[in-house]
């Protein structure tokens, strides 16, 4: 195993697949370690910010309550993985996955209950919401390392459905796992919808808008490899 040590080439993608400028993507692969730091240092305020819901949850469950956390953990072993020389296709898919949902599950959630996030200081919610953002985009620059195989987005899928559906579905022991938010989960909203339904739908949209950008992503570049040989 060698460490990566050269920038992998920026593939002629469309643009609503790299909306992130190639400047800023080779940033962030230049100074991969300090991404990884970065990444580590938010996992472990996460399961800190998560430790009270730890509390009522039963153990075997735990794997599926720490849901940003384990994205920003998982994303800093697949580029870990990657800067080693070994990165793993399924670990880089799970990662794309976990920072495209959460990053944008977090932020729609903040804006969705803003009127009572109210105990949140000003600059918590801040962090919260550009932080989680943030994820989305190291999320758009992993296509640069990575082909998205079918079996790895597969791999991603099935994880990311098991959340789903323990989060706001089947939640199998105890209660639905879904982070925490401040208002009951039977509240009204909006729609007919109640407080549980506007949080599922979200994250029900931003999983199927990972496993679209994910299989775009793989297709196109089946294409351009295609389109080398013929």
């Amino acid at each position: 195993m060698s460490a990566t040590t050269e920038l992998p080439d920026r593939e002629s993608l469309p643009s609503y697949l790299t909306p992130v400028p190639k400047r800023i993507e080779d940033i962030g692969l230049r100074f991969a370690w300090l991404v990884v730091a970065i990444n580590l240092a938010g996992t472990a305020f996460g399961f800190w910010y998560y430790s009270g819901q730890f509390d009522g949850t039963p153990a075997v469950m735990w794997p599926w309550v720490p849901d940003s956390p384990m994205a920003t953990l998982l994303v800093a072993l697949a580029i870990a993985a990657w800067k080693l020389g070994h990165e793993q296709p399924w670990l880089t898919a799970l990662a794309f996955f976990g920072n495209v949902i959460l990053g944008l599950w977090t932020p729609y959630t903040l804006l969705a209950f803003a009127d009572t996030y109210s105990y949140l200081h000003p600059l918590m919610y801040q962090f919260l919401f550009w932080s989680h953002l943030a994820m989305v985009v190291q999320a758009l620059v992993l296509h640069r390392i990575t082909d998205f195989p079918v079996w790895g987005v597969a791999v991603a899928l099935g994880w990311y459905t098991s959340n789903l559906l323990v989060d706001y579905f089947v939640p199998i022991v105890g209660e639905p796992h879904h982070t925490f938010i401040p208002v009951s989960r039977d509240t009204p909203m909006f729609l007919g919808a109640d407080a549980l339904d506007v949080i599922a739908a979200g994250e029900v949209t931003f999983t199927l808008l990972a496993l679209f950008l994910a299989l775009a992503i793989r297709v196109k570049k089946c294409e351009q490899a295609r389109g080398t040989f013929d």
